[in-house]
């Protein structure tokens, strides 16, 4: 079975202050199939810099990748060793974030579509939300 498109995306929690409120809202796009998580894991910079991580699914893991590994639906280990080092070199020291790599599930009739139609995916980028906030207030103050 092919996989829709595919994301990565690291969720930073400065003070390692991971809470769980993130859970609930995850769980939702699970169960409603919008995204698959398909790989994940939860990495951590201690205060003198020493990098540990957990893998979702990976026995003995810590209670946070615990949650997280509940929404998983297959283990992938799409997540290099070279992508956690360079994502731990980011993290402040004392902080922790989360690696979640996910299926947009919401996608695969659209491909399914496009290809059985002869097309096929040309380009493809993504625009994050802050960026387009601050493009169309400076495009508003343009106007002012």
């Amino acid at each position: 079975m092919a996989l829709g498109p595919i994301e990565v995306i690291v969720i930073g929690f400065p003070g390692s202050e991971f809470n769980g409120d993130i859970m609930p809202e995850l769980q939702r796009l699970v169960e409603e199939e919008t995204i698959t998580i398909v790989d994940g894991l939860l990495v951590t910079k201690s205060t003198d810099g020493e990098v540990d991580f957990a893998e979702f699914g990976e026995d003995g893991g810590n209670e946070r990748a615990t949650q997280l590994e509940a929404l998983l639906d297959q283990l992938e280990a799409l997540i290099s060793d070279e992508d956690v080092t360079e994502i731990a070199e980011t993290l402040e020291p004392g902080s922790s974030a989360a690696i979640l790599v996910f299926e947009h599930t919401w996608a695969k009739p659209f491909r399914d579509a496009v290809v059985a139609s002869g097309g096929m995916l040309a380009a493809n980028f993504r625009v994050p939300g802050l960026v387009v906030d601050e493009l169309l207030s400076e495009l508003a103050a343009a106007d002012d």
